[in-house]
C-alpha cells in the first residue's frame, strides 16, 4: 500500500523564499531514499502557503526516509518563522 502526507506550511513574508528553499531540499533528501516515489514542493497561488507533497510505496520507506532527513543537515524544526502550526495529512492509498 502507498502512503504519503500533505504539509501545509504557513511561513511570515519575509520568510518565505527562504522557506520555499528549505522544503525543496527536504525533498530532495526524501526523493533520494528507496521506496520514495515523488516529492514536490508547491506555492498557493495567493502566495500565502508553501505545501510539500511526498509519497513512498510504502509505510517502511516512508519511515526510512524520515529517518534519513533526521540524520540531514536540514533545519526542519517549527517556528517563528512561521506564522500558524504546520498542518499534515497523513494518506494512504484507497
Amino acid at each position: 500500500m502507498t502512503v504519503g502526507f500533505v504539509a501545509t506550511h504557513y511561513p511570515h513574508t519575509d520568510h518565505h523564499d527562504a522557506f520555499v528553499e528549505r522544503v525543496r531540499r527536504v525533498a530532495g533528501v526524501l526523493r533520494s531514499t528507496p521506496g520514495c516515489l515523488a516529492a514536490e514542493c508547491w506555492v498557493t497561488a495567493a502566495g500565502d502557503a508553501v505545501v510539500s507533497i511526498v509519497r513512498w510505496e510504502s509505510a517502511a520507506a516512508q519511515a526510512a526516509s524520515m529517518q534519513a532527513l533526521g540524520s540531514a543537515d536540514i533545519d526542519v524544526a517549527f517556528d517563528d518563522r512561521e506564522v500558524r502550526p504546520r498542518e499534515i495529512v497523513q494518506l494512504v492509498s484507497a
